[in-house]
């Protein structure tokens, strides 16, 4: 090992062996790699951006470990993205190579979230159907990761309810293809999805309104 030496040397001495042996002990450990099974459970999600014709597919595979209150959770292991537009091939393989190897060290993984989602792209983002604003597909990929460890527990969050994606289905077609042209951003969720709708500030992403 290497020690940097900021003063003047004065006089030195020979370090035994067990100061030695201490000294390494010191150092924390690294927590092993997860192990892979044959088969793992996994979730398959679907973007659709209109940058692109074609939809791109993120699947997620999760292994099961043990909890420290002796029982089980689930764990994100691998990522894999798949698309039949080549043009982002090179550093989706870069970044699902690398977001797998973040997995598999364990440990606290949910900071990739906010990484991810704080990427902007420099053309100018896109809004999702329903009204939700991405600054970029590295963003929307973050936020599949995010709704994934939301569903297994690893982060907290509510996911889109059957009866928010119903409401949100019946503002979009009551108000159209140019609701969003006026959007402001929503006190809740921060989404550029909050419309006036009938004399009430309504978010399309979250739900959320002043009216109740």
């Amino acid at each position: 090992m290497t020690t940097k030496i900021d003063q003047k040397i004065t006089g030195y001495a020979v370090v035994g062996e067990d100061e030695s042996a201490q000294e390494v002990s010191n150092v924390a450990a690294i927590a092993p790699l997860l192990e892979r099974d044959y088969i793992l459970e996994g979730s398959t999600y679907k973007i659709k951006t209109p940058m692109s014709e074609h939809a791109m597919y993120i699947t997620i595979n999760d292994v099961v470990v043990p909890a420290p209150d002796g029982g089980t959770h689930r764990r994100p292991f691998e990522i894999f993205i798949n698309s039949k537009n080549m043009e982002h091939f090179m550093w989706i393989v870069a970044l699902t190579r690398i977001t797998s190897a973040i997995f598999r060290k364990g440990g606290d993984v949910t900071f990739l979230v906010e990484e991810l989602k704080a990427v902007f792209d420099p053309r100018g983002g896109y809004y999702k159907k329903g009204g939700r604003y991405m600054p970029s597909l590295v963003a929307e990929i973050g936020e599949v990761i995010q709704q994934h460890l939301v569903s297994i527990g690893m982060m907290e969050g509510q996911l889109n309810s059957p009866e928010l994606l119903a409401k949100k289905r019946q503002i979009e077609e009551k108000l159209g293809d140019n609701a969003m042209r006026n959007a402001t951003q929503c006190p809740k969720c921060a989404a550029m999805s909050l419309i006036r709708m009938d004399g009430c500030d309504t978010c399309l992403e979250c739900g959320h309104s002043k009216c109740g």
